[in-house]
């Protein structure tokens, strides 16, 4: 097993995270940057493990943008008190699911404060976090807990978040293309896997419009001078990036997360990559 406990861990369980793959990913990136732009941040495990002087988070989901900004503004004590006195308000624990779905429905019908929607997050089925077509967060009740683990975990990160100066932005990617990027400006896409089955695909949530005025970016930023990364996997059914790739650098991932080997020969079996213009 790799050995990856230099990096830190997000506190939010992230479809399509890419925390098993830091060791792979991140010594392919440029060795001097400025400004980092993480265009498709997720649960940001990439963006806030990059030596850089400062990093730009973006994302579609707006609740989730809200909440890694609430992270960064406040300190890690009022932090923690605040999601003890929702724990001690509502009963929470592992054994409680009324508990967890009357915080659910308090945040869904009336409140929309950041550090609720990360104490659901704590009590939900595996952690992780989904909302419905209105907004609303709609994971069941998963017997977890806000446990000593994911305490510690989320000191890590708020504290990391100390180190540098970070920007929150809630945007389509599509506005990043004309902003005035230097040659130490570096842009990383993690998109959603076009054709995937993954939950972020439900309702169209990533079209074929959407991929192909992607990859027209990032050919607008390549011919402007701007170094960027995609992360990508080769499995699905895409014949947009199948062609597209081609111009550029394609880095071959161990999908099992125990190596990376750009030669790899027998590529139908771990199709996650890295393509780079550089």
């Amino acid at each position: 097993m790799i050995y990856i406990a230099q990096y830190i861990k997000s506190p939010l369980n992230y479809v399509g995270g890419k925390y098993k793959l830091l060791n792979q990913i991140i010594p392919l990136f440029p060795n001097d940057i400025d400004v980092f732009v993480d265009l498709f941040g997720g649960g940001f495990n990439v963006g806030i493990n990059v030596e850089s002087n400062v990093v730009i988070y973006n994302d579609s989901n707006k609740q989730i943008v809200d909440l890694l900004n609430y992270f960064y503004t406040n300190n890690i004590d009022d932090i923690l008190e605040n999601i003890d006195k929702l724990i001690a308000k509502y009963n929470l624990s592992k054994d409680n699911p009324s508990g967890y779905l009357q915080l659910r429905d308090c945040y869904n019908k009336s409140n929309k404060e950041p550090i609720i929607l990360y104490t659901l997050i704590c009590y939900s089925f595996n952690n992780q976090l989904r909302f419905n077509n209105n907004g609303d967060f709609n994971m069941p009740f998963g017997k977890r807990s806000f446990n000593p683990a994911l305490r510690n975990k989320l000191i890590k990160f708020v504290k990391q978040l100390r180190n540098k100066y970070y920007v929150f932005l809630n945007y389509d990617f599509r506005e990043f293309q004309n902003i005035a990027y230097t040659s130490k400006n570096f842009v990383y896409c993690d998109p959603p896997y076009y054709n995937s089955t993954a939950t972020y695909n439900e309702n169209g949530g990533w079209t074929k419009q959407d991929e192909e005025d992607l990859l027209n970016m990032l050919d607008f930023l390549h011919s402007n001078g701007v170094k960027f990364a995609l992360s990508n996997n080769l499995k699905y059914d895409n014949p947009l990036l199948a062609e597209w790739k081609d111009k550029y650098n394609v880095h071959y991932l161990d999908g099992d997360y125990r190596n990376c080997n750009y030669q790899k020969k027998d590529k139908s079996k771990d199709n996650e990559v890295l393509i780079t213009n550089y």
